[in-house]
C-alpha cells in the first residue's frame, strides 16, 4: 500500500531518537489552546557545541557553517543561531523548512534541499522527530542540530531554516474540482478506471462526491476500511489498487497523506469519491528511491466502507 505518509527528516529524527535515547511516538493530535507547550518541551537541550557552530548566509539561502573539527558530542544538541520574529510553531503545524547537512569531521556539505523558495514541508507532531529539532521555535528562525557520530556516520551539523507556518486546517483544505479534472467509469463489477483530461494539473486537494452514503461520518483518527484506486496525473498509470488485489484495505486517518487525509475525513460511510492532490498534499516534490510517487500529482477514487474509533 502506497498511500502512507513519508517523513522529510526521518533520518534525523531516527538519529536523534536513537542517540538520545527516546523511542516512543506519540499519535498526531489537532492543535489545541497549549498545543504548542508539549512541543517547547519535547525538544533536544541547548548545547555548548551547537551554540558554538558559525553560520553565515540568509534565511532561505544555502548557509555554510564554521565549527571546531573533528565535531566531538556524545549526545544530540540544537541550538537557535537566528531567532524569527514569525508565529511559534503549534502542535499539528505544517512546518517549511530547508536544511544544510555538514560532515562533522571534515566540514563538507553533505547536502541541501529546500531553497528553491518552496521548501519542504512536514507536519510537527509530538514524537514525529521534528518536535525534538525545532520544538516550537519560531518562523524565521534558523535552528542548528548537532548529531553524534555513531556506527558507519561521521558527526553531523544540521543548519535548519523555519520558512513557512501553516496551521493543520488550513494546510491542504479541500476545493471543489475546477474545470479541468479527471472523470471515473465503473464496470459492472464496480472497479473504477479513471481518465485523465488534458491540461495542467490543478494545485492543492480538488475533491467531487461521486456518490454521498448515508452512514456515520469520518472522524479526524477513524480507522477506516476502504476499496481505492491511486493513478498518476502525469501518464494516468495506476499505481496502487485495493479493487485490483482483491480486498479493502483498512488504516487510520492520520496514517496516510495529508490529501488522502482530506479525502476521507468528514464523509459519510457508503460515499464514493474522486479527489486529486498536487505533490504537496501527497509525497511531496523531492523524488528519492523509495519514493516514486514523489513530484507525482495523484488521482484516487475511493470507497468508504466502513469507519470506526481507534
Amino acid at each position: 500500500m502506497r498511500i502512507r505518509r513519508l517523513s522529510a527528516l526521518s533520518a534525523a529524527a531516527l538519529a536523534v531518537l536513537v542517540l538520545a535515547g527516546c523511542g516512543s511516538a506519540a499519535p498526531e493530535s489537532s492543535p489545541t489552546a497549549d498545543a504548542g507547550a508539549g512541543l517547547c518541551a519535547s525538544v533536544l537541550p541547548d548545547g555548548d557545541v551547537a551554540s558554538s557552530v558559525e553560520v553565515t548566509g540568509e534565511i532561505g539561502e544555502t548557509p555554510t557553517a564554521e565549527f571546531t573539527m573533528p565535531l566531538e558530542l556524545e549526545t544530540p544538541e540544537r541550538a537557535v543561531a537566528v531567532e524569527g520574529d514569525g508565529a511559534a510553531i503549534a502542535e499539528g503545524d505544517y512546518v517549511s523548512y530547508a536544511r544544510t547537512v555538514f560532515d562533522g569531521t571534515t566540514g563538507e556539505s553533505l547536502y541541501s534541499e529546500g531553497y528553491d523558495g518552496a521548501g519542504v514541508t512536514q507536519p510537527a507532531v509530538l514524537g514525529g522527530g521534528l518536535d525534538q529539532i525545532l520544538g516550537c521555535a519560531t518562523e524565521g528562525s534558523r535552528v542548528v542540530l548537532t548529531v553524534p557520530a555513531a556506527e558507519g556516520s561521521p558527526s553531523t551539523v544540521w543548519v535548519i531554516d523555519i520558512l513557512g507556518i501553516t496551521p493543520e486546517a488550513d494546510w491542504c483544505s479541500i476545493s471543489e474540482p475546477g474545470d479541468v479534472f479527471p472523470s471515473v467509469a465503473f464496470s459492472a463489477e464496480g472497479v473504477p478506471t479513471v481518465t485523465i483530461p488534458e491540461g495542467d494539473a490543478p494545485d492543492g486537494v480538488q475533491l467531487e462526491v461521486l456518490e454521498e452514503g448515508d452512514g456515520a461520518t469520518v472522524e479526524p483518527g477513524d480507522n477506516v476500511t476502504v476499496n481505492y484506486t491511486g493513478v498518476k496525473w502525469s501518464d494516468g498509470t495506476e499505481f496502487d489498487s485495493s479493487w485490483t488485489r482483491g480486498e479493502p484495505a483498512t488504516f487510520a486517518t492520520t496514517g496516510v497523506v495529508a490529501g488522502f487525509k482530506r479525502a476521507l475525513e468528514g464523509q459519510k460511510v457508503g460515499s464514493t469519491v474522486l479527489v486529486s492532490m498536487s505533490p504537496a498534499c501527497g509525497y511531496g516534490e523531492a523524488g528519492s528511491s523509495d519514493n516514486a510517487l514523489a513530484g507525482e500529482t495523484l488521482v484516487f477514487v475511493v470507497d468508504i466502507i466502513e469507519a470506526a474509533k481507534q
